[in-house]
């Protein structure tokens, strides 16, 4: 049977092939994300370590109170499954109104399904999406009511993560905490299950963690910048002196020839340069 070249070949249209697939990618369309939205979380609070900064409990997501991926009743906050997908400038999906509350919910519930957020925290967020004010209070009520906003549950959360992680004391957590827009009742109700020999017990463990580091060093500057390590921590300066002190000499111990006299390491006695 005689073939009429004039027809392609396989079906194939002179528009086909890699060419044609380049052409298809064309209409893909980027859209900005409203759960990159900061809301100061890689800041830390005036008190706390410089290598602290930034922490939070969903970095370990062993604690996520009030993350709206770990609730199943989204839906009742009223939040549709498509929520989440708000498009440029804060709007909600299908071209909602961006200051409505259908785009505050969406902001919202990208935010916590991102990590926990405390109240103040998502009032921020919203109010930077120039979300009104009484829009954003209602918003942030219902999810509230609903548990998808804890304050209380984040700042014990916090407290837990950030004490046994990175050995903050309570001054620290506290310092944090109210950065975050917690209330100082529930401030002081989730620091308050640290008692002083929680705060001596990681104290100790943090100096004999960096005590074999500073071997060889002199005495001053091991004992200045040891308890330069626990203030920054937010542990006292009594506490940060009788740590290290009592570190030392444990030390010297086993080191007859070269035993001092550690009186001096005291809450003054360091100088005004231990930190």
């Amino acid at each position: 049977m005689a073939r009429d070249r004039s027809q392609p070949r396989s079906g194939r249209s002179a528009g086909g092939g890699a060419s044609g697939r380049r052409r298809g990618t064309g209409h893909l369309t980027v859209v900005p994300d409203p759960g990159d939205e900061d809301v100061g979380e890689g800041s830390v609070a005036a008190g706390t370590a410089p290598e602290d900064s930034g922490a939070d409990p969903g970095r370990g997501r062993s604690v996520v109170a009030g993350s709206a991926a770990d609730h199943g009743d989204a839906s009742s906050a009223g939040v549709s499954s498509d929520g989440a997908g708000a498009g440029p400038g804060g709007a909600g999906p299908g071209g909602a109104d961006s200051g409505s509350e259908e785009a505050a919910r969406a902001i919202c519930l990208r935010l916590l399904t991102a990590g926990p957020r405390t109240r103040a925290q998502l009032a921020t967020a919203l109010r930077k999406r120039r979300i009104p004010d009484e829009v954003a209070e209602s918003v942030l009520s219902r999810f509230t009511e609903v548990g998808l906003i804890d304050d209380a549950a984040f700042a014990r959360a916090w407290v837990e993560s950030r004490h046994h992680g990175r050995g903050l004391a309570r001054r620290a957590l506290s310092a944090e905490l109210r950065q975050r827009g917690i209330p100082d009742g529930e401030v002081r109700s989730a620091v308050g299950v640290l008692g002083p020999q929680d705060e001596l017990a990681t104290a100790q463990r943090l100096v004999a963690k960096r005590l074999p580091v500073s071997r060889g060093k002199p005495m001053p500057t091991r004992a200045r910048q040891l308890m330069g390590m626990l203030a920054r921590k937010g542990y006292a300066a009594g506490l940060a002196a009788q740590v290290v002190r009592e570190a030392l000499e444990r030390e010297q111990e086993n080191d007859a020839d070269h035993r001092a006299d550690l009186a001096w390491i005291s809450e003054d006695g360091a100088g005004d340069d231990w930190l």
